[in-house]
């Protein structure tokens, strides 16, 4: 069995300065996807009422926490010592989120303790699939 990490947060939402709103965001680790992490947002928090996923780096979130990074649909960068913006990008417009960094942090290791740092390619399952494709399954 996987081990899934589901780590709910607060967040601001900033909008058009000086407007702001809280909300609760979920990080989500899977062993099963060791790379990666999620970031799921209730309907509540959606344009359209549906609950929403977007899908990034772990090793993203974590440069994150100490430097401006991405270059695509998801940047992060720190903000002051105690916050980092996770700025969203998609075809319907841009969505800028401020989380604690210390929430961050103990999600990220959290995830680590699951499947450490430079670990991922042990449970990405590349020899199952592997062996899948050589039979022709």
């Amino acid at each position: 069995m996987t081990a899934v990490i589901d780590h709910p947060m607060q967040a601001r939402l900033i909008a058009q300065p000086p407007a702001a709103r809280s909300l609760t965001a979920s990080l989500r680790y899977e062993g099963s996807d060791p790379l990666a992490v999620q970031m799921v947002f209730p309907p509540d928090a959606a344009l359209d009422g549906t609950e929403v996923t977007w899908t990034f780096s772990r090793d993203l979130l974590e440069r994150g926490l100490g430097t401006a990074v991405g270059e695509g649909d998801v940047q992060v960068w720190p903000c002051g010592p105690e916050s980092t913006v996770i700025e969203l990008h998609s075809s319907e417009g841009v969505a800028v989120l401020e989380f604690r960094s210390a929430d961050l942090r103990q999600f990220l290791f959290r995830s680590y303790e699951t499947v450490p740092a430079g670990q991922e390619y042990r449970h990405l399952g590349l020899d199952r699939g592997l062996a899948a494709l050589l039979r022709g399954v």
